[in-house]
């Protein structure tokens, strides 16, 4: 196997993206495949096009795995993590038509996917950078069930944070869990007292006070939910004056649109749910699919 030509592809571990390619190809061909009678195993050559200019490439190592599972192989032009400006070949793929097809779909949806998370997650990058921001963007756990892996893996290639993972890594105490708890101060506690040293706690607040009590109680991070800007700027200024190793998370009613907004030297996080919900997909194709003349010895 060559060596990934993005550091991101590094953190996938190969049994997973084994693991998640058979499932997506289970789910697309439960059963029989009629229309692999027509076409039969005859290998075929396809060009995978790139139609959206402007985007990120992203999704290389799904897509990859995808088309290995089922015996073809792919040729990339462009690298993950690379910027396409215009319509463009992007890959060749080989292999046994029939199995090029079963292919397709599957893995053209998770590029995809991927590229499109990956082209905003450079977007608001760059935004925040004009800004000359220290912290970091983040993405959330408002992810596709089944596919939060490859959205998580895109932010990566973007240039974003992917947050925490799931609930069993670092742990957020929200509104209602607090509610259950009868305050933030028990619900730390208690909390603290089962994850220990190696687990990160984050309460989310709806006041500058609500953060206070959250900070005294030990949170790691204070989440100011729903802040209009000029709000969280004084609310972050005071929390860091006497909480200055708490870090604080700005989230709720961030857009691409107003992100520049949100930037303080007190922020060092601002998470955007709109990177996974409602983020526009790269149109990608593969086009062209001919024979490839078998070598004669």
């Amino acid at each position: 196997m060559s060596e990934p030509r993005h550091s991101a592809a590094l953190t996938l571990p190969p049994q997973t993206l084994t693991r998640l390619v058979r499932q997506w190809l289970a789910e697309d061909t439960p059963t029989f495949d009629p229309a692999g009678a027509c076409v039969g195993l005859k290998t075929v050559e396809a060009r995978l096009l790139c139609k959206t200019p402007n985007s990120v490439l992203a999704g290389s190592p799904f897509f990859t795995a995808l088309f290995t599972e089922v015996g073809c192989t792919v040729e990339w032009i462009y690298q993950e993590g690379a910027d396409i400006d215009a319509v463009t070949l992007t890959a060749v793929v080989r292999g046994p038509a029939r199995c090029l097809l079963l292919g397709e779909r599957p893995a053209l949806n998770c590029l995809a996917r991927a590229s499109g998370i990956a082209t905003r997650c450079s977007q608001l990058q760059q935004i925040v950078t004009a800004e000359g921001w220290h912290g970091e963007v983040a993405g959330t756990r408002k992810t596709t069930p089944g596919f939060r892996l490859v959205e998580k893996y895109a932010m990566l290639v973007g240039g974003v944070s992917m947050h925490r993972q799931d609930l069993s890594g670092m742990v957020m105490l929200k509104d209602n869990h607090v509610w259950a708890s009868g305050s933030i101060t028990q619900a730390v506690k208690a909390t603290r007292s089962v994850c220990g040293f190696s687990s990160k706690i984050e309460v989310e607040c709806c006041s500058a006070e609500e953060g206070r009590e959250a900070a005294s109680a030990g949170a790691d991070i204070v989440m100011l939910d729903n802040f209009k800007p000029q709000e969280l700027h004084a609310a972050a200024q005071s929390l860091k004056d006497d909480f200055p190793a708490v870090l604080i998370e700005a989230s709720g009613g961030v857009t691409p649109e107003n992100l520049a907004q949100f930037c303080s030297p007190h922020v060092d996080i601002i998470s955007l749910g709109c990177i996974t919900q409602g983020c526009p997909v790269v149109d990608f194709s593969l086009k062209n699919i001919y024979n490839v003349p078998i070598p004669h010895h």
